[in-house]
């Protein structure tokens, strides 16, 4: 693949080691171009490896010159990055191919080095020291406390009070706002045995972490390990269910697999015990500079599972009025089978 544009943030800092909101990258053969705005020149030129910047302040003027220079035939685009008005005003009077890869960044990521598997590990380690700092604010001072503060309290602790950026927005959820996979904080307060979610994670060199935790609410022993001794028993029957599923995902993942069959290995366990209708979302993603990244973990991916592919197992079940229960780590495959990171 020799020539393709990119508008897409993480897509260009992986071509080159920089990026930031305003920016078109080319790749013609051989050369490389950055181009952006005089916001950013500098640091561009401090920081991005083995190309050209540009400073430009008509990018769709800069572009065709240099497209034209080039004299370029056909250049690869992903549709997913341009907006259609960018696409139309661009390639307006051009006599070049441009060729629609749904996705051609995330598919050459898919596979990672044993550099950014390093990062990705560390991004874990971070986000796991930042769920101990949660949990031990929950146990001082977490009772009475709504689910709109500990939010922003996950914020505060994840990010070691703004040293990292976080993965995405965090998901804290009691009781009845549990059951909504994507569950939004309301004024709802934390209670002596209430059922907590948490998903959250943080990124490190730009590398994402993510995991979700669900646990039993006692002030005194209160943690996100995945050992739990609920009080009520249904919060108990669900949680071993989950964990189940989500174990059986884990220790059985082997490279040469479909991801269609790591996503059968959750499923089958929780349809057997009758709850198949309550799982709602896929198995799991592939994380890197993205958070959702690919390969992904569901019924209809023929995806060859291989070494190096780094994705979420995260089996849930969600019963509405009541209570969610989802748990989810972020694995590597290595030597044939899955690490949680």
């Amino acid at each position: 693949m020799k020539n393709y544009i990119l508008l897409n943030e993480n897509a260009v800092y992986y071509e080159c080691g920089f990026s930031c909101d305003n920016v078109v990258f080319l790749n013609l053969g051989s050369s490389k171009y950055f181009i952006t705005d005089a916001r950013y020149t500098i640091e561009a030129q401090e920081y991005a490896k083995s190309c050209e910047i540009i400073e430009s302040s008509d990018f769709i003027k800069d572009v065709q010159k240099i497209l034209k220079k080039n004299k370029i035939k056909k250049i690869i685009f992903d549709p997913n990055d341009f907006k259609l008005n960018f696409y139309q005003k661009l390639t307006n009077d051009l006599k070049i191919k441009f060729e629609p890869k749904e996705n051609f960044s995330k598919l050459k990521r898919i596979i990672k080095t044993d550099e950014e598997v390093e990062i990705l590990k560390k991004a874990a380690k971070i986000g796991k020291k930042g769920f101990k700092e949660l949990a031990r604010y929950i146990r001082k001072n977490g009772f009475k406390e709504s689910e709109n503060f500990l939010h922003f309290k996950a914020i505060e602790k994840m990010s070691q009070i703004g040293k990292y950026d976080l993965s995405f927005d965090p998901i804290v959820a009691i009781n009845a706002n549990a059951a909504k996979p994507h569950a939004l904080p309301t004024s709802k307060k934390l209670k002596l045995h209430d059922l907590l979610l948490v998903d959250a994670g943080v990124k490190y060199k730009r590398y994402c972490s993510d995991r979700t935790c669900t646990s039993h609410v006692d002030f005194e022993k209160f943690s996100f390990k995945r050992e739990q001794k609920f009080k009520n028993k249904k919060h108990q029957k669900i949680y071993d269910l989950v964990y189940k599923a989500q174990l059986n995902a884990i220790e059985k993942a082997r490279v040469g697999m479909k991801a269609s069959d790591i996503d059968k290995l959750t499923r089958d366990v929780i349809d057997k015990a009758g709850y198949g209708k309550f799982f709602v979302h896929s198995t799991g993603h592939g994380v890197g500079l993205d958070i959702h990244e690919f390969p992904n973990i569901n019924s209809k991916s023929d995806v060859i599972i291989e070494n190096n592919m780094v994705f979420t197992i995260e089996p849930g079940i969600y019963l509405p009025d009541e209570f969610g229960v989802r748990i989810e780590d972020t694995v590597v495959m290595k030597n044939g089978k899955a690490i949680i990171l």
